[in-house]
């Protein structure tokens, strides 16, 4: 099999997708574009902000993006190219694009208020506390395994101490965007340019920040890089969307796409071979296709992570109830198709059979730098480039990861109307926007010191079940307000199966660590703690939620 095959085929059953589910799901749920969104109603210019299309679409798609569709197919890809290919479309589809779809459709008729307010209102006020806290645990894993991902990447020195260029330009670059947004953001918010004026300005910012990157790398070390990360994201997740959020997303998601295309271009004319076997087999490693490969393609196929952002940030920009189509179901696809170039990337540099050695990000990036450095672009160049795209999916995926964090762990202390009646010191203390992010991102820092590989098998357990937990709330939502929600039932109870199973193996595992003499309470206590209490909190909202959906039936 080779590379054009896989992505002309992929292409066109993502596209139908669009065109033939998603407008027939629009339809059914009765999207309606003379209905004001929560973003007008509500705007207070802090998290509720109408934007345009472009602006929100380039939000949700690089904060659902991050490094999941990149590190999932090609880890997962141990067990073949055909298997992850074929959920990449399916789950994709059937799946994740259908759960941001309806999440996103959810919150925009709930006031823009996020999943965990739906569970309450439609489910219950217990169940709702319960997934908050899972929430909150789930962000802590998500914010852990990302800034690790990052830190590495801007790494400016080898494990031997030499300077690593590529990895000091992309650092510096992606400094300057952070500035530059700053300066975006004021700019679209007062000046209010028209949209082609507006991608234009985006463009030539970008052009300008890559160039001055490239020309004065910058050089630090891992550890230096994680305290930066953990400062910017704080700093990120209680500003007004306006000032950093909307305008850095805006400017990263032409970055992101031009990696899209470029890839794409890479893949058409460089028509590399698949050098993995289709299926390698239901056992490898000692890990199992079922449940582990779904586990680990995790975002590409579908994560519960993407409901967090499409009702917690997306959802209160949102200015026309038509964007939620492109936004929400658009997107996800978009998504898989980076996927399938992620496992096109890693079948290309495998050599008889078995995977390269390296990184993710760095497979990614030497396998789309070789496709293009066949046109005679410099390979250190392109390496550099992707890259930073790579790194700019993670770090946009933080923003919107820790302010969703910051969220829930408010709302856990407050009432079902967003205010409590008697907010004395310690209740103000802790529904404080700042309180509360320090609190998400110490717990966050902490199991960063592990690193992401120890992190993402959780990780992933973690996001999938946040799928089913989504995807539950999101169906009976549908069915108490009479809309057709029939298309939520598979996919909800297939990924209860699936993370139930995952979350269950690894508690096993770490017990089995315990029982030879091997657990090492300092890195395995606490994924261990997080992996019962997230296993315990899940049973508790299916729970919960299957029992409403099956009274909300009767």
């Amino acid at each position: 099999m080779n590379g054009i095959s896989l992505l002309l085929v992929s292409t066109g059953v993502l596209g139908l997708a669009y065109v033939l589910y998603g407008r027939w799901l629009a339809g059914k749920w009765g999207v309606n574009p003379d209905n004001p969104t929560p973003a007008h109603i509500m705007e207070d210019g802090v998290d509720y902000v109408p934007a345009k299309r472009g602006v929100v679409f380039g939000h949700q798609f690089a904060s659902i993006a991050g490094a999941g569709p990149i590190n999932g197919p090609i880890i997962a890809a141990m067990f073949g190219w055909l298997p992850v290919l074929l959920w990449i479309l399916v789950g994709g589809i059937f799946f994740g694009a259908v759960q941001d779809f309806a999440a996103l459709y959810a919150s925009v008729k709930n006031n823009g208020r996020t999943i965990g307010h739906i569970i309450e209102l439609y489910i219950g006020k217990t169940g709702k506390r319960l997934f908050l806290v899972f929430t909150w645990l789930f962000s802590i894993l998500v914010v852990a395994a990302f800034a690790d991902i990052v830190a590495v990447t801007f790494n400016g020195y080898s494990a031997d101490g030499l300077p690593v260029a590529a990895n000091a330009s992309v650092a510096a670059t992606s400094i300057l965007f952070i500035f530059a947004a700053v300066g975006l953001g004021f700019y679209l918010t007062k000046r209010k340019p028209g949209g082609w004026l507006s991608a234009c300005v985006a463009v030539v910012v970008l052009a300008a920040c890559i160039a001055a990157g490239l020309a004065l790398p910058l050089y630090a070390g891992k550890t230096f890089w994680l305290y930066f990360i953990f400062a910017y994201i704080f700093i990120a997740s209680v500003t007004p969307v306006w000032v950093l959020l909307q305008p850095r997303d805006y400017l990263n998601s032409f970055l992101l796409i031009l990696m899209i295309i470029a890839a794409f271009l890479g893949v058409l004319f460089a028509n590399p071979n698949m050098n993995l076997p289709a299926y390698s087999g239901f056992t490898v490693k000692g890990m199992h296709l079922f449940p582990i490969l779904f586990v680990t393609v995790a975002c590409g196929a579908v994560s519960g992570f993407h409901s967090l952002v499409a009702s917690g940030t997306a959802s209160k920009q949102i200015s026309d109830e038509r964007d939620m189509l492109p936004i929400g179901f658009g997107a996800m696809l978009l998504e898989c198709l980076l996927a399938v170039i992620a496992l096109i990337a890693v079948g290309a540099l495998a050599v008889g059979g078995a995977l390269p050695s390296g990184s993710p990000p760095v497979v990614f990036a030497s396998a789309i730098a070789g496709f293009l450095s066949s046109f005679g672009i410099p390979y250190d160049m392109i390496y550099t480039l992707i890259t930073l795209a790579v790194s700019a999916f993670a770090l946009t995926s933080l923003d919107s990861v820790a302010r969703v964090g910051r969220l829930a762990f408010q709302e856990l202390f407050l009432d079902s109307d967003g205010e409590s009646k008697k907010p004395g010191p310690a209740l103000r203390l802790l529904t404080n926007r700042y309180f509360a992010t320090f609190a998400t991102l110490i717990m966050g820092y902490l199991l960063a010191l592990r690193g992401y590989q120890d992190i993402w098998p959780l990780f992933g357990s973690a996001n999938q079940l946040l799928a089913a937990l989504s995807l539950i709330a999101c169906a009976v939502f549908l069915k108490r307000t009479n809309r057709e929600g029939a298309m939520l039932y598979i996919p909800m109870l297939a990924m209860l199966a699936i993370t139930f199973t995952a979350l269950i193996l690894g508690i096993l595992g770490m017990a089995a660590k315990i029982a030879d003499g091997s657990f090492r309470a300092v890195t395995d206590g606490l994924p261990l703690v997080f992996a019962v209490l997230l296993l315990c909190l899940g049973v508790l909202v299916a729970v919960s939620g299957v029992r409403r959906l099956g009274k909300a039936a009767v």
